[in-house]
């Protein structure tokens, strides 16, 4: 069966606490046992020094320090059962002399080796927790200490011996029943407390799981709740964000294919059907040549759409080649106005801001050209009769900002963030303009971006639109003398010789 996240971090937390309980437990359990041992050490430390100064006191002689000394006997006697312990005493060779446990006392068959009444008089006191060389069948904790008479002499040893096993049993049991219902305690609210948590932190991920779902069926209108800008709030933030990316992207997609498909299917309709009727008879003869040119118009519109689309693919591909080059920008302002000149003299446009210096730039000549183009056909385009075309210059930190200006009726609010999008156009350039297929600004912001520039435009609706993009200044450009507007004269362009991309708005 295959687990979830909420099962995986839920198993491993458990697993954790489980682990580090039982980890705590054992170092319970050490201390606790070493903490044992040493307060019997320090107890029967205790009383065996108590016990030494009491014999050493009432010592007459090595032979008879315990005779006729009922009072120390009491003592001794009275101790070990205040403490729970063998005290025996034993003399220099080890033969027990007084022994706590009376008649039934055990030591007095045995002799305390060397080797630990060695260690009593070179040791303050002798510790261990053992069988004491077999005289005690289990565990036992023992201490043990010499003593001295009148002269300073070694006269004997005094030891204390308490059994170990049941009593530290018995004292550990007591500490693992304390911990084991802490810890049961502990560990249920944990689990509670864990299981919660886990379904919290997991919560978001169910949510970008669903979310992903749906976004892999092409409905992008699910967002996600943000509870915290963490990890995982960032990646739902940036999951909101690719969502709406997609969203926009999709709408873009749709809007691209329905307005292809609405420039290709009214040409190719007309196309289609003026042909089939010069085919069928049904337009006489004298007016074929009318709508042939007809159909000739509709198959430039055609591929000047084709035309925009190759070219934009290129640019958004990254295919674009840029033939870097020093040019006057001036100059091919002027080249463009020639090649417009008819639409010009038709409005009785006058043209502003020429009187200048050759200004030079570093760009693909071609490109600024077609960027150029679509900028003043556009404002020839929209320009009111009587009114003017005026162009503005600005040099700023190494780039230059070329203006396309015209009088006229300008951009409302809401059309200025559209004016650059695919396909667009606004409704008053849809009367004006039936050859424009809405691609012209989309391009020339293109063209502009790719030689690292931007554009931008500015209108006040009723009086003026104006379009402003940057160049790469060309270095070193030499200074010239001024030159006059250039003057449109009757001398006719073929339009064929511009962009083959026109502008609509």
């Amino acid at each position: 069966m295959k687990k979830n996240i909420f099962t995986k971090y839920f198993s491993i937390c458990a697993t954790l606490v489980l682990v580090s309980m039982a980890i705590l437990g054992a170092f319970l359990m050490l201390f606790s046992s070493q903490y044992f041992k040493a307060e019997r050490y320090q107890l029967l430390e205790s009383n065996v020094e108590k016990a030494t100064s009491i014999i050493e006191k009432n010592a007459v002689q090595e032979d008879c320090f315990l005779k006729n000394n009922i009072k120390t006997e009491n003592f001794l006697e009275i101790m070990s059962e205040a403490i729970g312990a063998d005290i025996f005493v034993v003399d220099k060779d080890g033969r027990t002399l007084f022994c706590t446990e009376g008649s039934s006392c055990t030591h007095s068959a045995y002799t305390i080796p060397q080797e630990i009444r060695n260690r009593m008089v070179g040791e303050e006191y002798y510790r261990e927790m053992g069988t004491l060389d077999g005289i005690y069948q289990g565990h036992y904790c023992t201490v043990g200490r010499a003593f001295y008479g009148e002269d300073d002499q070694m006269a004997g040893y005094v030891m204390a011996s308490t059994e170990n096993s049941e009593q530290m049993s018995a004292f550990l049991g007591e500490i693992f029943k304390m911990f084991f219902l802490s810890a049961l305690v502990v560990l249920l609210l944990v689990v509670v407390i864990v299981y919660f948590v886990t379904h919290q932190m997991v919560k978001p991920l169910r949510e970008m799981s669903e979310a992903a779902q749906e976004f892999g069926k092409g409905d992008f209108t699910k967002r996600l709740t943000v509870y915290n800008y963490d990890e995982i709030g960032q990646l739902a933030m940036a999951l909101n964000n690719m969502a709406q990316s997609l969203s926009t992207l999709e709408t873009m997609r749709r809007s691209f294919i329905a307005n292809v498909s609405h420039e290709l299917k009214t040409p190719m309709t007309t196309i289609g059907g003026f042909i089939d009727g010069i085919l069928d008879g049904t337009i006489p003869p004298k007016q074929q040549k009318q709508y042939l040119r007809i159909v000739s118009d509709e198959v430039k519109r055609l591929s000047r759409l084709v035309r925009s689309m190759l070219n934009l693919a290129q640019v958004e591909a990254g295919e674009m080649q840029l033939n870097v080059e020093k040019f006057d920008i001036v100059d091919t302002v002027c080249q463009t106005l020639f090649s417009l000149e008819h639409q010009i003299e038709e409005k009785h446009l006058e043209v502003r801001g020429l009187d200048r210096d050759k200004i030079y730039v570093e760009a693909d000549q071609d490109l600024i050209h077609q960027v150029v183009y679509n900028l003043i056909e556009n404002a020839t385009k929209f320009a009111n009769d009587g009114g003017y075309l005026e162009f503005e210059f600005l040099k700023d930190n190494g780039k230059m900002m070329i203006g396309v200006k015209n009088s006229g009726e300008g951009l409302s609010k809401e059309e200025i963030p559209r004016v650059f999008d695919r396909f667009y156009k606004t409704d008053r350039s849809r009367g004006l303009d039936k050859n424009g297929v809405g691609l012209g600004l989309y391009i020339v912001r293109s063209i502009v971006n790719l030689h690292g520039g931007e554009v931008i435009v500015k209108s006040v609706q009723g009086e003026y639109c104006e379009f402003l993009f940057t160049l790469p200044t060309a270095k070193g450009q030499s200074k010239f003398k001024k030159d006059k507007t250039p003057k449109i004269d009757d001398t006719k362009k073929d339009e064929s010789n511009s962009s083959d991309t026109n502008e609509d708005r």
